[in-house]
Formats: structure tokens, sequence, C-alpha cells
């Protein structure tokens, strides 16, 4: 199918900045009618206003995913000014970077509340009025750490294994009310999320300034809405990784264990 986003009613979360941004000005552009949530409601409606200037018909509603009354009230504010939804993006998202060992049960809890949790039951609040949408879809930003486990990311990749599975699920579950899943997997990207990680004390060389832009990444997101592609993983490092993997998952484990021992030696 040929999925049209003109006309499309929309709710994106983590919109205020890198990645939502990109994809909040891609669908207006795309001519989507945008319920843009975040939590920081002057970067929300500064982003709306500038989204209005350029014709978009958006509401800003500002949302913290991890609570059940934001969830509800960003679901009722959509219908309520498009009459209805068409598309949920599950984008906002938050990372913690460091060892397992020496990290804490809150930041684990706080890692799968937003990445997980959050986005699993807005969706649950959205699927009545998806099951009424045109051409109805649910579109999970994940990462490629939620296809391979990465040291140092260890309750990030968790949140987002357990969200691709989610999305797999669905996919099967859904069909039967007509609504499409699309998984993103994208790679390293310069989005600005490394700016507001929990935990910033891992020790690998994290070179985001040569990840993808946001703005690419919300292209090929955008292209693989209107295919209805199933999954799509985006970005060269993280087909590299993905498919060596694929092959040679034991050479893998041992050459990431291996740069850790190096890492870490005294």
């Amino acid at each position: 199918m040929s999925r049209q986003l003109s006309g499309r009613r929309v709710i994106l979360t983590g919109a205020s900045g890198g990645i939502g941004r990109a994809l909040g000005t891609g669908l207006v552009a795309s001519g989507a009618r945008v319920a843009l949530a975040a939590r920081s409601a002057e970067k929300l409606n500064a982003l709306a206003d500038e989204l209005r200037k350029a014709g978009g018909d958006v509401i800003p509603v500002p949302t913290d995913i991890t609570r059940a009354e934001d969830r509800q009230r960003l679901v009722e504010r959509a219908v309520a000014a498009f009459g209805g939804l068409d598309i949920l993006v599950n984008n906002a998202g938050v990372g913690s970077w460091g060892h397992f060992a020496d990290s804490t049960e809150a930041i684990c809890r706080t890692v799968m509340e937003v990445n997980f949790f959050g986005p699993i039951e807005l969706t649950r609040l959205a699927v009545p009025h998806l099951t009424r949408g045109n051409e109805p879809a649910v579109v999970n930003v994940t990462s490629m750490c939620g296809r391979k486990g990465m040291p140092a990311w260890s309750e990030y990749s968790a949140s987002k294994f357990a969200l691709v599975g989610m999305s797999e699920a669905w996919r099967g579950e859904f069909a039967r009310f007509g609504v499409d899943v699309i998984t993103i997997v994208p790679g390293l990207t310069n989005s600005g999320f490394d700016k507001n990680w929990l935990r910033t004390d891992g020790r690998a060389d994290l070179r985001f300034a040569d990840g993808m832009t946001p703005e690419y990444l919300a292209e090929k997101i955008l292209a693989a809405a209107r295919a209805n592609k199933a999954e799509l993983v985006v970005g060269s490092e993280a087909r590299r990784l993905l498919r060596f993997n694929r092959f040679f998952p034991r050479l893998t484990n041992w050459l990431l264990a291996r740069k850790v021992k190096k890492l870490y030696a005294k």
C-alpha cells in the first residue's frame, strides 16, 4: 500500500527537539495535522508557533508520557482538535550510558517507564480511535540497541528490545483492526539525545557528531510510513552491526567484550 500523509491526524511524542522536531516539521510539510507532545511546554509552544507560521495545523500538548493522566489528556485533546486519529508516532525516549553493575533500580525503572511502559500505554489509549482512522498506523521509533544489546546501554537496550517485541506482537494483533505497525531501528544520530542521559559515565568514544542528522532520519521514517514498511533499519552503522551479528553472533559478542575489557583495563 501507499499511505498518504496529507490530512492525516497524528500524535507525535518527543516532539520538542532532535528527531521529534524534525518529524514534526516533516509531517507538517506533508500536510499532516499534528498533536505535538513533549515535557517542555516552552519548547513545544515555540515549535508550534514556528510550524503554524509555515501553514501547519498543529496543537502543542505538554505531556509526560510516564503519567497516566497526561497520556489520557493527550489523546483526548488530539481527537477533539482533529475529529479522530490516524497515526501515533512513539518517539519519546531517554538514555542511560553506563554499566549495569554501577547503576540503580531507579534509573532502570525510569528508562523502562519512558521508553516502554509510556509508549505502550499511550498506544492502548489510541487504538480505539485508530481503528476508526484513515489508513491507521502506529510508528515505534526504537534503536539498533533494540536488535543487539550493547555494553553500557543495558537498560536502554532492554527497553528498546521490549518495544521491538511489542511491535512484532501488535503487528499480528492489530491486523484485525486494520491498524499497521511500523518499527524504526535507527543507528547513531546527531540529534542532541546525548544531552539528556540519566548517566554519562560510559567509556566508549561515541561520535554522535558523525551520526545521521535528525532531518535525514525523519525523512526515512516518513518514507517508511508512506510505504508501510514493517521494519526499517536506518544508518550504515546499524545495518553493518546487525548484519554482522546475524551471521557471526559469537564473534560479535567476543569483539564487544574485548573492547570493554580494554576500556576498563587498569
